[in-house]
């Protein structure tokens, strides 16, 4: 929301949010009526418990502006004074009348709540969104209390003492299993020289509560007895699943700790990952369907972020073409599916988080997002898919099947001749670039979640290696896969085809061009195709040579009329 990064609220970003509709942090109010003051109060305190947002009062819920009622078209500090007076604790908003022609419109800026704000007769509200993906108001129950702080980093669930549990819930074998993957994982080794007691402290696995040591909820997760872990944690639950079209060949769900689960999945994953051999140059590189890394970070992230004070497994899915990864609870606030990649790490459980970190399971540089980016590039597939993330649970989609070998093989020579490796963000683009044949700097920007300076920047690095070549100029310009990569990959066809086009394409928009308006420029050739001066300079001389067009003038002051019009006038 622009108001909330400090920038000035203005007519056109106004309109520019009526055009869009009500969202999950935009909410539209009639005042027709006028607007009651619980209604008007409930709207904020919901936005106010949620990730924030616009309150626009005077507009209908389709968009109309119908404009305030004349009782409250006043000053806009007695209606953000009203608001501070009527919420518990007093909830401080940014109020402006904008006048449009339809009438005036209440921008009420509301920054999301550190604590939970009620309404001062007690109402306590957030907003959601339904089945169907419309907005709304719910009550905001108190056993969701202890997540609402956990989205906003400021209570760690799985770090609380479990009072009912005893030491003697903790399994003497899953201690053992933790040493081990240690070992396997190279975590940190000063662990393992600690007995089970002090393991579990040094992990916060218990803590001294009442006089005696009892397990965290951490604890019970990872190295806690199924039946105690079904008696403390009902909550968690763990599927995999295996589907070949409508059939389920494998559908197991476990209540175990979480080192046995992540073990039992990857061994069911290694199995059914079945590997490729690729001949580049003098070596043999083996392209798994799906990148094992890549795969564990994203089965890890699902078993540390979910939210384990709500019903519901994680789904781990073997499908044909992909995997789905999913877990309850969504992503936490800061955190959104346009900037995961770039967000940086925030987790819903920072106790659980680093016990996995300090056993070896994720990476602990806090790079676990690019590493599943990465894995999947790296084996010819689409980056993942996030996109059915909701606002009570996470899903990610892992592309899979056979990947394009052709691409996975210029990767490889590239980087040794290059004698570096890409970067994610590299990657990112140059897979785009080959599977869509062309971006520009806004699209780029997008893919690898950052401005445009940054995309920019990346994309003229690629050019600079002689992999990416641009046309056109300032922010108009595009850019595609080179010649060398063409050439490497053994499609000199494909890249002549596609340049001939490109050229008869802009041929073409001349020519239409000037039977459009008469006659044309060098510099309205640039605009119009893209190009800079001397590729605009050598479509006209074409054009010329070949009889479409004549040159009238010289220099700057040069212009071209359509050939054929000068037929007829003869």
């Amino acid at each position: 929301m622009k108001a909330s990064k400090g920038q000035p609220f203005d007519k056109q970003h106004l309109r520019q949010l009526i055009r869009d509709g009500e969202s999950a942090t935009v909410e539209f109010k009639s005042d027709r009526g006028p607007l009651p003051d619980a209604d008007l109060l409930e709207a904020v305190i919901c936005l106010a418990n949620a990730r924030g947002g616009v309150l626009l009062i005077g507009v209908e819920d389709d968009g109309t502006v119908t404009g305030l009622h004349p009782s409250h078209h006043t000053d806009p500090r007695q209606l953000a004074a009203f608001i501070a007076a009527r919420t518990v604790p007093p909830l401080t908003v940014q109020v402006s009348f904008l006048d449009l022609p339809e009438g005036t419109v209440a921008v009420v800026e509301v920054r999301r709540a550190r604590h939970p704000v009620a309404t001062s007769d007690g109402k306590l509200l957030i907003r959601y969104r339904d089945g169907r993906g419309r907005p709304g108001c719910r009550p905001l129950y108190p056993h969701e209390l202890t997540a609402w702080y956990a989205d906003r980093g400021q209570r760690d669930y799985t770090a609380q003492p479990v009072p009912d549990a005893a030491w003697e819930d903790l399994d003497p074998l899953e201690f053992e299993r933790l040493r081990r993957l240690v070992r396997e994982y190279h975590g940190d080794a000063s662990l393992l020289d600690l007995d089970d007691r002090q393991l579990a402290r040094a992990l916060g696995l218990t803590v001294a509560f009442n006089g005696r040591t009892v397990p965290t909820v951490a604890g019970l997760l990872l190295v806690g007895r199924e039946d105690a872990l079904r008696a403390h944690l009902p909550a968690h639950e763990v599927a995999f699943q295996v589907l070949a079209g409508q059939e389920v060949r494998v559908n197991e769900f476990y209540r175990w700790p979480l080192l046995r689960t992540f073990e039992r999945i990857m061994g069911a994953f290694a199995v059914r990952n079945e590997e490729r051999e690729l001949t580049v140059g003098l070596f043999r590189v083996g392209v798994p369907t799906y990148e094992p890394r890549a795969f564990r970070e994203a089965v890890n992230n699902a078993l540390t972020h979910r939210d384990y004070t709500r019903l519901g497994a994680v789904h781990v899915q073997l499908r044909d073409n992909h995997i789905l990864v999913t877990n309850p609870g969504g992503l936490v606030l800061g955190v959104t599916v346009e900037n995961i990649l770039t967000a940086g790490p925030r987790p819903r459980n920072p106790r659980l988080a680093d016990i996995f970190k300090r056993v070896g399971l994720v990476e602990r540089t806090g790079r676990g997002m690019s590493i599943i980016y990465e894995g999947l590039l790296r084996t010819g597939h689409p980056p993942p898919d996030y996109t059915r993330t909701t606002e009570t649970a996470v899903t990610v989609i892992l592309p899979g099947g056979h990947g394009d070998l052709e691409f996975v093989s210029l990767i490889v020579q590239e980087e040794n001749r290059q004698q570096r490796p890409f970067t994610v963000d590299e990657l990112l683009l140059l897979g785009h670039l080959w599977r869509e044949r062309e971006t520009d700097t806004a699209k780029a920007a997008r893919l690898i979640q950052q401005n445009e300076a940054a995309a920019r920047r990346v994309l003229e690095r690629l050019v600079e290696s002689g992999l990416v070549e641009r046309r056109g100029h300032t922010r108009a310009r595009r850019y595609h896969l080179s010649a060398t990569v063409y050439w490497e990959v053994g499609q000199r066809v494909e890249y002549v085809r596609r340049r001939g086009f490109e050229r008869l394409q802009m041929e073409q928009m001349i020519l239409d061009y000037v039977r459009a308006h008469g006659r044309i420029t060098r510099r309205e050739v640039m605009d119009l195709c893209r190009v800079n001066a001397n590729q605009a300079a050598y479509l006209l001389r074409r054009l010329v040579r070949e009889g479409k067009l004549l040159r009238h003038g010289t220099k700057r002051g040069a212009y071209y009329t359509p050939a054929e019009e000068d037929m007829r006038k003869k």
